[in-house]
């Protein structure tokens, strides 16, 4: 059975990544700041998947999409996606890839973006980040995409 990779999309004013005090990741205007995480099992064809539907999403301003405006993208790895609550009062992180099956199908996800002609910003891979953003309507979806 294939796993899903997975993907929590908001439609933002603005959105930024700090690490350690640095900005290292930052969209202004409307754009999309999603949240991408990783299984077992996920491959590249899914990362260029989940690429593709994040350029053609209709969800900006007037059902317009990135790939419609030029919109740029703000996408942060999300291990905690796969986070799993339902028993006790811990979560299990399980079902989460480990990082060196994640980061390189995050990097594909916006290699695929960019190769489609979107303007990716990211966070860094790892890291303790503050991700900050003006969720515009609020606006957000949940993708996964098989």
């Amino acid at each position: 059975m294939m796993a899903d990779m997975r993907a929590v999309v908001q439609r933002a004013d603005g959105a930024a990544v700090v690490v350690d005090g640095e900005t290292v990741g930052e969209i202004t205007g409307p754009g999309l700041c999603v949240l991408v995480g990783v299984t077992h099992g996920d491959t590249e064809r899914q990362a260029a998947g989940l690429a593709r539907k994040l350029w053609g999403l209709r969800i900006l301003e007037g059902e317009k999409s990135c790939s419609d405006t030029g919109a740029p993208l703000l996408v942060v790895s999300q291990f905690t996606l796969y986070g799993d609550a339902r028993k006790g009062r811990r979560p299990t992180w399980q079902a989460a890839a480990p990082g060196e099956l994640a980061e390189p199908l995050v990097e594909a996800v916006c290699r695929e973006l960019r190769a489609l002609g979107a303007t990716v910003e990211t966070g860094r891979f790892g890291a303790r980040m503050r991700v900050t953003l003006t969720n515009d309507g609020p606006f957000t979806v949940l993708l996964d995409v098989d």
